[in-house]
């Protein structure tokens, strides 16, 4: 009853629709939500204001790689447990939840394929662990730098990993810093190109190794690159860092790396790298 006598209004409760989990995607760039069959289509790259997601391994192979070309290596290569280490998981459950969530082994996935030319690839996915480095991503690495140098082929690698070595592994992890620069060292007096690609974020002991040695190092646009955090660097020295600090961009003007490039253009770039430096 309304002040005014009998109320004509009569109210209908309707029932809210919800949205389905995953068709939208909230960038991190602009923080707008972008349709994820949109994204995809895109490469992951954001159609409002370019921030570059990330993609998966398999994802990163099938963009790079000609179809139907690409062959795994050491696919089956999965991780022991040497430290026997527990916590609020052990080791053991965390390679086992891992393993189900990305359907993969371990954190790298590496193989040769067609990119104008045969060349071996080795891809990090920050899904597992954060991508991080332990004895598996080491020994794939290895393996198939190795199998590029008694080929006399090109390396490529895609880094992204927010974990460096992986502490689940202790001192092992650390091993393979020097092992995959060793394998990438008789690589390079064979006198072969290895181009490193760097993702976001490509951190720790990942870039303290391979990520940053390569001959060509390429970034993609904003992609966090370093070995500690800006945090920990800021909290550390106990300054102010600059705006933009381990940014793709601060990197390029400091000349830590050669070139930045669109995820779009990437194949483009890497083909015509390889090309070229076949010629000299």
């Amino acid at each position: 009853m309304s002040l005014f006598g009998k109320s004509n209004y009569t109210f209908i409760k309707v029932k809210r629709k919800e949205i389905p989990i995953g068709v939208w995607t909230k960038c991190p760039g602009c923080e707008s939500p972008a349709y994820s069959k949109e994204l995809k289509n895109n490469l992951n790259v954001c159609p409002k204001c370019g921030f570059h997601l990330s993609l998966n391994a398999h994802e990163r192979v099938e963009h790079l790689i000609d179809e139907g070309t690409f062959v795994e290596t050491d696919a089956d290569m999965t991780s022991a447990d040497p430290l026997k280490f527990q916590g609020p998981k052990s080791y053991k459950e965390k390679l086992k939840a891992d393993q189900e969530a990305t359907e993969l082994k371990d954190a790298v996935i590496t193989g040769y394929g067609e990119i104008d030319g045969k060349a071996v690839i080795a891809v990090t996915d920050s899904r597992f662990i954060m991508g991080s480095m332990g004895s598996v991503v080491g020994e794939k690495i290895t393996r198939i730098v190795e199998y590029a140098t008694k080929e006399k082929l090109p390396v490529i690698i895609i880094s992204g990993s927010g974990g460096g070595a992986r502490m689940y592994e202790g001192a092992i992890s650390l091993m393979q810093m020097a092992k995959t620069c060793a394998a990438l060292q008789r690589h390079a007096e064979a006198g072969l190109l290895y181009v490193s690609v760097l993702t976001n974020p490509t951190m720790g002991g990942i870039m303290a190794s391979f990520a940053g040695v390569g001959d060509v190092i390429i970034a993609e646009p904003k992609a966090l690159i370093g070995f500690a955090g800006p945090r920990v660097v800021e909290q550390t020295i106990r300054q102010k860092l600059p705006s933009g600090f381990q940014r793709s961009e601060f990197l390029l003007e400091h000349g830590m790396i050669d070139m930045i490039v669109e995820r779009q253009d990437l194949k483009g770039v890497l083909a015509h790298t390889i090309s070229y430096c076949e010629q000299l």
